[in-house]
C-alpha cells in the first residue's frame, strides 16, 4: 500500500496563500525525502536549501531530484540546532512535520 500525501492539494494551497514565494531564498528544515521541497519549488522560489539530519533520507531526496531542479534545490545533512548561515541569508524558513 502506498501513502498519498495531500491528495486534495490543501497543503500547497495553504502555502501559496502564506506569502509570495517568487524569487525568494527558502530554508526548509526537516525536509526528509524531499516531498514538500518539490512542492515548494513549484511556487517559484529562486533557491531552496533543504536540511535533514538523516543521511539516508537526504540520499533519497537527492536521488529523486529532477534534473531541472538541481541548480535551485540543494539538500544537506544538517541539524537545525547547528545552522551555518549568515543572518539574512533566507527570506523564508519552513518547518513541516519536523518535530
Amino acid at each position: 500500500m502506498s501513502l498519498t500525501m495531500d491528495p486534495a492539494g490543501d497543503e500547497i494551497r495553504a502555502l501559496e496563500k502564506a506569502t509570495d514565494w517568487t524569487g525568494r531564498r527558502v530554508l526548509e528544515i526537516g525536509c526528509g525525502e524531499g516531498r514538500l521541497t518539490l512542492r515548494l519549488a513549484s511556487l517559484g522560489p529562486a533557491e531552496i536549501q533543504a536540511l535533514d539530519p538523516d543521511s539516508d533520507r537526504i540520499k533519497t531526496a537527492r536521488a529523486n531530484l529532477p534534473g531541472d531542479e538541481r541548480g535551485r534545490i540543494k539538500y544537506h545533512v544538517a541539524q537545525a540546532e547547528n545552522l551555518d548561515y549568515s543572518p539574512g541569508t533566507f527570506d523564508i524558513a519552513v518547518l513541516s512535520w519536523a518535530l
